[in-house]
């Protein structure tokens, strides 16, 4: 018989499984924590052209220079060994498929401190960037590149995914290489909490997306599209993406969530350094274990489990907290607005209460059809902007409400002023940016640069 290897000494079971996330409760604190995905590109010194990133010429040098002036410290490795991840303290940066820069911020007890966070992180950048001739973007969907011009980032699971997703979705490699988010995260103190904050974070999902909506733009024109990146996610693939049935039932539990992921097929199997492709349900592996072309035998293992959960994207992800992932990359006073409006909603009892007294009526069918007019109209489609209206005075009551008070005196609720506007007008960062990009677009470099300009974060100014 072939020897039998695992990833860890600890086999997985049912019951680990659904340990797993009741071991994530936190009834004493609960912290947030924020994420944001810029692309970068590299603006040459001489005739100031603009072009997408190369891993060894731009992206490497970044990280080292994080590392070595901001004290950062490599933490995940490339096919070849090369830098593809830091960290510091509880914080992490990591390379997206396409170079896109994220930084995973850390869990944090209020969102004050969270604004700081990521204040300082777009100052590093920019200093960075100023040296290596790079500039860093907030958008949902990269503005002008196209797909084939970008360069892959040496990581050895997007090889897999890079060859599997687009069986499932012809959009597929689109959401690898040219799209980025802001996301929040969110703890929980037990399973109805969970199940609570899961459901309103789901049921607000599309108005999250239209709210945030910043990616008019496909190859420099415009696609139709308030937010292209929610339209490429929409054809990703339908065994991992998009919105969860079951959240909506009212009876939630980890088993159910548990039962979902089960029937995802796998991405790969994880052993000593190489990721082999293995597209199964999980269910099937953690029955039949998997063997390997060198003839050992790999049976399924917590490792296996938590690798499977960071491979699955529903636009709210259940990890060892909840994730709400459906905003476009906004510029940085727009950030914090995310975790806010969410915080908003799902605090505490009440909070939950209310947002789930105005999102309840809705039939799943009318969900996914609020979402698509979500993305393409954002907040001028006149029911997303009544949603998203009521749904904001509720954050903005909750925040004040329970009154979490930063260095100047004032609540959580000031994160979502940058958002006043938008909600007052029935705009969004897309309609902005189509209002000043005027065009016509040619392809020329100064065209390029309008692009750039806008949508700038940090670093080098075209």
């Amino acid at each position: 018989m072939p020897a039998e290897t695992s990833a860890t000494d600890t086999e997985l079971n049912r019951d680990i499984m659904l340990g797993w996330f009741g071991r994530a409760e936190k009834p004493a604190q609960q912290l947030v924590g924020t994420e944001q995905e810029k692309f970068v590109v590299a603006v040459d010194a001489d005739d100031g052209s603009i072009r997408p990133v190369e891993y060894e010429r731009h992206v490497a040098p970044v990280l080292d220079a994080l590392c070595r002036r901001f004290g950062w410290t490599p933490a995940d490795r490339g096919i070849a060994g090369e830098t593809v991840g830091l960290s510091r303290g509880r914080a992490s940066i990591t390379l997206e498929p396409g170079g896109q820069l994220e930084l995973s911020g850390e869990p944090l007890p209020d969102l004050h401190a969270t604004c700081a966070e990521f204040t300082a992180h777009q100052r590093e950048l920019h200093d960075v960037g100023s040296d290596l001739g790079l500039t860093f973007l907030a958008t949902g969907f990269h503005p002008f590149a196209t797909r084939e011009a970008i360069h892959w980032m040496p990581k050895g699971r997007y090889k897999v995914m890079r060859e599997y997703l687009p069986t499932r979705g012809a959009q597929a490699l689109d959401m690898m290489l040219r799209t980025c988010t802001v996301q929040a995260n969110f703890d929980y103190a037990n399973e109805r909490q969970c199940g609570e904050r899961l459901r309103v974070a789901m049921a607000s999902s599309a108005l999250v997306t239209g709210l945030f909506a910043n990616s008019p733009y496909l190859e420099g024109r415009p696609s139709g599209y308030r937010s292209t990146r929610s339209a490429v996610w929409s054809n990703v693939d339908p065994d991992r993406c998009g919105l969860l049935e079951f959240v909506f039932d009212g009876d939630f539990s980890y088993e159910k969530y548990v039962d979902w992921a089960l029937d995802v097929p796998m991405f790969f199997v994880h052993r000593d350094g190489h990721y082999w492709p293995h597209h199964v349900p999980f269910r099937r592996f953690l029955e039949a274990g998997f063997v390997a072309p060198d003839g050992r035998r790999h049976r399924a293992t917590t490792a296996d489990w938590e690798l499977h959960l960071s491979t699955v994207f529903p636009e709210v992800r259940l990890k060892p907290y909840i994730e709400v992932r459906g905003a476009d990359s906004v510029a940085l006073g727009q950030v914090c607005s995310l975790p806010a409006f969410c915080k908003g909603l799902m605090e505490d009892d009440h909070a939950i209460a209310a947002s789930w007294e105005l999102l309840a009526p809705l039939t799943f069918g009318e969900r996914l059809s609020l979402w698509e007019d979500a993305r393409r109209h954002g907040l001028s489609s006149p029911r997303v902007h009544d949603l998203t209206r009521r749904l904001y005075r509720i954050a903005r009551d909750t925040l004040d409400r329970i009154a979490v008070r930063g260095p100047s005196g004032r609540t959580e609720a000031r994160f979502l002023d940058p958002l006043d506007e938008f909600v007052t007008t029935q705009r969004t960062p897309a309609d902005v940016a189509l209002e000043t990009l005027t065009g016509p677009w040619d392809s020329s470099a100064e065209s390029v640069r309008e692009f750039t300009r806008h949508f700038y974060f940090a670093g080098v100014r075209p």
